[in-house]
């Protein structure tokens, strides 16, 4: 996985990539700007108009003035506006970069920009070295630029936006944010999605070993990090190797949250699925999903399963004793969703009893139910970090780029999903798919790396075909696809 540095430990992080790799810092900015320009001829952006690149006097204005002189080569019609006067101190990299500019490429100071342009404009004013406040000045070409009614892509980082820290002051409104080596912590926080727009993440040559030297807690989860976790199972393998497992779920007119998770767990390769419902609601149940097995009361053995699921949509009436009935008698980790999060916020004794390793589900408002109230992404990590940490537990923050919350105190950020899978059902669909995977033989980290990665891969490759129409139904369908695309048997 790729650790997430913060913003002041990016200029060691790029020291010690050209020492290892003997080239200049040039070199590296090079690298940068080629990056960006490879990845700038995939996206519908119309080539045949003028390209607007706003460049401040810092290394990031370096990476414009390269990539304004890449872009013209390869055609476009590109002009560059200075967020500087010809007294400031440039960065050596960024004066080399601007001397190079072949003379066909227009260069003017910002404030001659006309907002009302055709085109497209880059952002490569502040980078992420900026903190604190932004000077007057700052904050007029930041309302120049977002003045701006055409598409807006920043280089890195939106200019005004602190690396590590909220949004306190003006900010460039990006519509497509291309950051390099690692995603800026920033970035990933839900209260910024206005600023940063689409974010796409830039290899420019620097391996994750590199970063083992930097201290840090936050890592970011992506599509090359999945297979390597998989357990691997052989052509003798047995129901029995593929996992029994029992899930609680279910309610008068809340059924459905039964039959997607245990569909969700058969879809996920569980060997054996027993859902736990009232006895007059098992038809639905028997006839949906016919490959499950269907219990009437808590078996008296309850470690005769691999893992156990609880909460999609089972009401919090009269169930608290059933949650510590289950504690109780069970000592492997339990997953923990939606009904069941709420019944621990209302009987917080509860706690000291689920077993160490479980892992809760939360969504935002069941988050602040069980953890008190948050005011933003930055204060909802800390205490989740603080949460974990006490009772030996793990959570995850659903959402965009949901958070694996573990009992270390790392947090895991994902990189799959889509604006799509906001539908009803699809948290129950993470709650079968987790339960298979700890029911496989996963640890509960890896259970939650496979299930979060994949439970957003689904959403994405439903998403693809249904758009706006995806269901949870359709995200199961999606979940045998999932390991196709992987490369995993």
């Amino acid at each position: 996985m790729l650790k997430i540095l913060s913003g002041k430990q990016v200029k060691t992080l790029d020291a010690a990539h050209i020492e290892f790799n003997g080239i200049t810092s040039l070199d590296l900015m090079e690298k940068a700007a080629l990056a960006f320009v490879a990845w700038w001829k995939t996206i519908p952006l119309n080539d045949a108009l003028q390209i607007h690149i706003f460049c401040g006097a810092g290394n990031n204005g370096g990476d414009g003035f390269a990539i304004a002189r890449l872009l013209h080569q390869s055609g476009r019609v590109v002009a560059v506006f200075k967020c500087f006067d010809e007294l400031a101190k440039m960065s050596p990299e960024a004066f080399s970069n601007m001397e190079k500019l072949p003379s066909e490429i227009q260069q003017k100071v910002w404030s001659e920009f006309d907002p009302d342009s055709d085109g497209i404009l880059i952002d490569a004013f502040l980078g992420v070295g900026f903190s604190g406040r932004l000077r007057s000045e700052a904050v007029e070409v930041i309302q120049r630029i977002n003045s701006f009614a055409g598409k807006k892509v920043s280089v890195d980082i939106p200019s005004g936006l602190p690396s590590d820290e909220l949004l306190d002051g003006p900010c460039v409104e990006a519509d497509y944010t291309a950051t390099f080596a690692f995603p800026k912590l920033s970035l990933l926080f839900p209260e910024h999605s206005q600023v940063t727009g689409e974010m796409v993440l830039l290899d420019i040559g620097i391996g994750d070993e590199e970063y083992s030297r930097f201290s840090g807690s936050c890592f970011f989860l992506r599509e090359n990090d999945i297979a390597g976790v998989h357990r691997k199972f052989h052509r003798f393998s047995h129901k029995g190797d593929f996992g029994k497992i029992l899930i609680v779920a279910g309610s008068k007119g809340k059924m459905g949250a039964a039959i997607l998770s245990c569909t969700a767990a058969l879809r996920t390769g569980s060997g054996l699925v027993t859902s736990l419902v009232a006895e007059e609601e098992r038809q639905i149940v028997q006839i949906s999903v016919p490959e499950a097995m269907v219990t009437f009361s808590l078996p008296q053995d309850l470690s005769k399963f691999d893992a156990i699921a609880i909460g999609p949509g089972i009401g919090v009436g009269r169930n608290a004793e059933l949650l510590a009935t289950i504690f109780k008698n069970y000592t492997n980790p339990i997953v923990l969703d939606a009904d069941a999060i709420t019944i621990l916020s209302q009987n917080p004794e509860l706690l000291a009893l689920v077993p160490k390793g479980s892992i809760l589900t939360p969504h935002l408002t069941e988050f602040d139910r069980i953890l008190g109230k948050t005011e933003n992404h930055q204060d909802r990590l800390a205490k989740a970090s603080e949460f974990c940490q006490k009772w030996n537990l793990n959570l995850l923050i659903k959402g965009a780029n949901s958070v694996i919350c573990l009992a270390d105190g790392r947090h895991i950020f994902n990189s799959s999903g889509t604006q799509f899978m906001a539908t009803g059902g699809a948290g129950d669909v993470l709650t079968g798919m987790l339960t298979s995977f700890l029911g496989q033989g996963y640890s509960e980290e890896r259970a939650m790396i496979c299930g979060v990665f994949q439970h957003g891969l689904a959403g994405e490759i439903a998403g693809r075909k249904k758009r706006r129409g995806t269901i949870a139904s359709d995200i199961i369908e999606a979940i045998p696809d999932t390991f196709v695309e992987l490369g995993i048997s």
